[in-house]
């Protein structure tokens, strides 16, 4: 590299004046010029520099600001709504507490039910607070949540009425579990009560689910509620005499061990024609023995007329 060449780079890389570091073998000044020409546009872009810098500070300065405020406006009603929903969770504790005890002496499936609906009730209120705290317009959350409940209703019309039925069957007890019942075509032995159907075991050991609506709107009939029952049966004597044929058939009933001594059994003509006589047969016994019973003194009671037939011959 030439002399010449190394001045030019030695002065371009320090652009320092050569009076006060003075550089051996320099035989080229500086030009002036080259930095006249690159000065204003230095300047230019420092002064754009500054001003876009300066922007950005008030930018950043004014965001700050509204921060602030944002947060003091924001962080309280954020904090009401914690502690609404914080007080809401001790609600629902507390009622369902209360709901439980007070309700200690109801059917265990409703006092289940109405103890969760009283919590989710709570937790709705709760909830539609908080969001009101937090500035949300909560009429069009109610009117949304409104709208899907008329839509499940009407899709689930037949279940609501099962379960309003439910509803009314425990809180009315009709029957309670193991009763006999007859309705909606099912004659058997209740084995559990549910919201919305209630399941029946027949004689015959097959179990029976029956929505709650047909039992609460059709006739039902309880046929162990009261603890006793009375057995009718119709006893065609033929041409015998009245009343020793009576006091035969109340013996026989009188035997029988299940038939019960109060009441006592009764023995009524019910018909009388020219070519036979009627007779009613009245025993009384516990509701759970009725079929044993009818079924053994109409056994009883034909062994007893076929033997008396038999010592007339």
């Amino acid at each position: 590299m030439s002399d010449k060449t190394k001045t030019a780079f030695t002065n371009a890389q320090c652009p320092i004046p050569n009076s006060q570091f003075p550089i051996p073998n320099s035989q080229f000044p500086i030009d002036m010029t080259v930095i006249q020409t690159f000065l204003p546009i230095a300047q230019t872009f420092y002064s754009q520099l500054n001003a876009e810098r300066t922007q950005a500070l008030e930018l950043a300065q004014e965001f700050s600001k509204k921060f602030v405020e944002l947060g003091f406006k924001i962080v309280p009603q954020l904090l009401w709504a914690i502690g609404i929903l914080l007080i809401t969770r001790f609600a629902i504790d507390f009622a369902g507490r209360v709901t439980r005890r007070a309700l200690s002496r109801t059917e265990a499936t409703l006092r289940k039910f109405l103890v969760q609906a009283a919590e989710i009730t709570i937790l709705v209120v709760g909830v539609v607070a908080a969001l009101s705290q937090l500035g949300i317009q909560t009429t069009s959350v109610v009117a949304v949540v409104g709208a899907a409940g008329l839509a499940i209703g009407l899709a689930w019309q037949n279940t609501l009425s099962h379960f309003a039925a439910g509803v009314m069957l425990i809180s009315l007890r009709p029957f309670e579990v193991g009763d006999g019942i007859e309705a909606a075509d099912v004659k058997g032995v209740v084995d559990s009560i549910g919201i919305f159907s209630t399941t029946v075991v027949t004689d015959d050991r097959i179990k029976i689910i029956v929505p709650n609506n047909q039992l609460f709107n059709g006739t039902l009939k309880n046929t162990t509620a009261m603890g006793t029952r009375r057995v009718d049966l119709k006893i065609d004597i033929g041409d015998r005499p009245i009343r020793p044929t009576v006091a035969e058939l109340l013996e026989i009933a009188h035997s029988h061990p299940l038939v019960l001594e109060n009441p006592p059994p009764t023995c009524l003509v019910a018909e009388i024609t020219p070519d036979t006589t009627i007779l009613s047969l009245r025993p009384w016994c516990a509701s759970v023995a009725y079929e044993q019973v009818r079924s053994q003194v109409q056994q009883y009671v034909k062994e007893a007329m076929d033997a008396d037939k038999d010592q007339e011959q």
